[in-house]
């Protein structure tokens, strides 16, 4: 059985979870905290979470984790079988997460965790998403789904990421640039909220910020 190691307040490990539940995968949560100790880097060479423990040995990074077990469990399809909309699918997560998520991350010190960030670094982070939140509003259908009218992986990254990018945007800078760019991603969190799987993602994600406040 997979184990999947990290914490719940991440939002790749979310990813994961959210993964292996919607698509039926068994797997067993081994809670790793960050930074990570010296003995977990031969497990996870990057320091991050989440990382799975496999039959074969650990593997690191969500989406390469995301990409094994597509393989290792093609009947799931847990990307569309058209090699054209699984890639249209990898190009939509690619944006979320390396443009968008990425970006905004640099701000989630002071957004988030009471640090500060840098007037120059607030300026980076703005720039490069007013370029990229409206390429992913050119790519995003929301018919209602952000590939279109059927759920899938696309929504499981959008899920998990989507709405940091919007708090950390209104909490630096007194406006959500997500909001503000016409994207109702309220009521998308709420219509993908309404799954199983993403419901106890998000509880999950929630008792652990309390038990840790």
């Amino acid at each position: 059985m997979i184990k999947l190691h990290g914490f719940a307040l991440s939002n790749y490990y979310n990813k994961v979870k959210f993964v292996l539940l919607e698509y039926g995968i068994a797997f067993e949560e081994v809670t790793a905290k960050l930074p990570l100790a010296e003995a977990q880097l031969d497990q996870s060479p990057t320091g991050k979470v989440p990382f799975v423990e496999t039959e074969q040995g650990f593997l690191c990074e969500s989406e390469v984790i995301v990409e094994y077990l597509a393989a290792c469990y093609p009947e799931k399809r847990i990307f569309s079988a058209d090699p054209w909309q699984a890639a249209k699918e990898r190009e939509l997560i690619t944006v979320i997460e390396t443009h968008l998520e990425l970006a905004v991350r640099e701000l989630y010190p002071e957004a988030f965790f009471g640090g500060t960030v840098s007037a120059d670094v607030k300026a980076s982070v703005e720039k490069r998403l007013n370029r990229y939140i409206p390429s992913f509003k050119r790519l995003a259908k929301f018919a209602p789904y952000v590939g279109g009218e059927q759920f899938g992986i696309v929504d499981i990254a959008a899920f998990a990421s989507l709405p940091l990018v919007a708090m950390a945007t209104q909490k630096i800078y007194g406006r959500d640039f997500v909001a503000d760019a016409g994207i109702d991603w309220k009521s998308y969190l709420k219509l993908v909220g309404e799954r199983p799987a993403a419901q106890r993602v998000a509880a999950e994600r929630k008792a652990y910020i309390e038990a840790n406040a």
